[in-house]
């Protein structure tokens, strides 16, 4: 049971990071119907942008993570604004061909400028470990759920309770509708795209000091996983994306315990397939009817 318990408290840790970035896939679809694959190297780039903050800048850990949010944001609308907003009324295809294309190029600017090789992120906490009954918790791992919890729980303060939340559901719903109630798409949409971006700039400092490794790849992976996360738990659902996210990393973390290490990342798209052939709307999703 005590292996179990520790298990479960490192799975939590691995998936509230899967959480924070498959929050930024299920708001975009939810609110254009676009898969945007480029949303796992933003995470990278929130990596970097973290590093560069506490190597160059000299800041503390909370500065960078500030850093890297917002340095994100921006990023996100920007390739909103020049690579999606054009192609709105295009086909789900050509989107999703210039998602990819936005992802790879992400990937290989960030070798040019930085180079291709694993970097060592800087050491910006002391790993201490917590002893409780039996379990054995890091501060990396307390950092990752507190972060996390908070992130959480402003977004769901920030869509519940602001104007911009509202505009971000009533846009979900119908963004025709919300255009004549007033509304300004656009802008909401650049506001999503933010939100999401700056979730996965937090993640992606967030993993760095967890695993204290970055590279210019290091968001395909876990891109996918989050990705799987979001239509596990229901797609354009964000309480769905939060609670794929943490099972998601609670099951690679039991596979590789219980089961074998080298099958795990087998396991999370073998989960896939089984929520696709099951229940495509997601765990928490809803059966949309489409009128043909």
């Amino acid at each position: 049971m005590t292996l179990f318990l520790q298990q479960l408290v490192n799975g939590l840790s691995l998936g509230s990071i899967f959480a924070l970035v498959a929050l930024g896939y299920t708001m975009v679809y939810g609110i254009i119907k676009l898969i945007n694959f480029a949303h796992g190297d933003i995470y990278m780039v929130g990596a970097y942008i973290g590093y560069m903050a506490i190597t160059s800048l000299k800041v503390g850990l909370f500065p960078a993570i500030i850093i890297a949010m917002i340095t994100c944001a921006v990023l996100g609308v920007v390739i909103e604004k020049i690579a999606y907003k054009p192609l709105r009324n295009a086909s789900r295809i050509t989107s999703l061909i210039t998602a990819i294309g936005v992802s790879l190029l992400l990937e290989y600017v960030m070798m040019y400028f930085m180079g291709a090789g694993v970097r060592t992120f800087p050491d910006v906490m002391d790993k201490t470990k917590i002893e409780f009954a039996g379990l054995s918790i890091t501060s990396a791992q307390l950092l990752i759920l507190g972060t996390t919890l908070l992130l959480m729980l402003l977004l769901q303060f920030i869509v519940k309770k602001t104007k911009i939340g509202k505009a971000m559901r009533a846009v979900s719903v119908d963004a025709d509708a919300a255009r004549l109630m007033g509304i300004n798409v656009d802008r909401t949409i650049s506001y999503t795209f933010a939100i999401g971006s700056a979730l996965a700039g937090a993640a992606g400092v967030l993993v760095g000091v967890y695993y204290n490794t970055i590279s210019p790849l290091m968001g395909v992976t876990p891109g996918l996983k989050a990705f799987i996360a979001a239509v596990f738990g229901g797609i354009g659902v964000i309480p769905g994306a939060m609670f794929g996210g943490l099972f998601i990393g609670v099951a690679e973390t039991m596979v590789g315990v219980y089961w074998s290490s080298l099958i795990k990342d087998a396991v999370v798209y073998i989960i896939l397939i089984l929520i696709l052939l099951i229940k495509p709307s997601g765990i928490l999703g809803k059966n949309v009817k489409e009128k043909v």
